[in-house]
C-alpha cells in the first residue's frame, strides 16, 4: 500500500510540473474553439484532486483549499505575463473539476456500497 501512496505522489509531482509549464507558457494551441482553456482548466483540477487524493487521502476541505491556492497563484502569475491573463473563469473551472472529481467519488462509494450490499 505504502508504494501505492508513493507511486501517486511522484504521479502527483510529475502532473503538477507538466500542468505548471503549460498554463505558465506561451500558448501553442489554436484558440479556434471557445473557452478550450476553460476545458484544460476543468480537467486538469480534476486529475489534480484524484492523484491528491490517492496520494495523500487528505480531508476534503484540505484538499479543496490547497488547490484552490494553487488555482489563485495560477491566476496571479498569470496576470503578470505578457502573453497570458488572469480569469476568475479559469479559478471557477479549476473549482468545477474539484468537486466533479468529489461527485464521481461519491457516487462511486454510493455504488461500490449498493453492490456489497446486495452480495449479502
Amino acid at each position: 500500500m505504502k508504494n501505492r501512496h508513493l507511486m501517486f505522489q511522484v504521479l502527483l509531482i510529475l502532473t503538477l510540473i507538466v500542468i505548471s509549464y503549460l498554463i505558465f507558457s506561451r500558448p501553442s494551441y489554436s484558440q479556434s474553439i471557445p473557452h478550450v482553456d476553460k476545458i484544460g482548466h476543468f480537467g486538469s483540477f480534476f486529475v489534480l484532486a484524484w492523484l491528491t487524493h490517492q496520494a495523500f487521502k487528505p480531508k476534503l476541505s484540505h484538499l479543496t483549499v490547497g488547490l484552490t491556492l494553487y488555482a489563485g497563484l495560477i491566476e496571479i502569475v498569470q496576470s503578470y505575463l505578457p502573453y497570458r491573463s488572469a480569469s476568475w473563469g479559469d479559478v471557477l473551472a479549476d473549482l468545477l473539476g474539484i468537486a466533479f472529481f468529489y461527485l464521481t467519488l461519491f457516487c462511486y462509494r454510493e455504488i461500490n456500497t449498493q453492490m456489497k450490499n446486495a452480495r449479502k
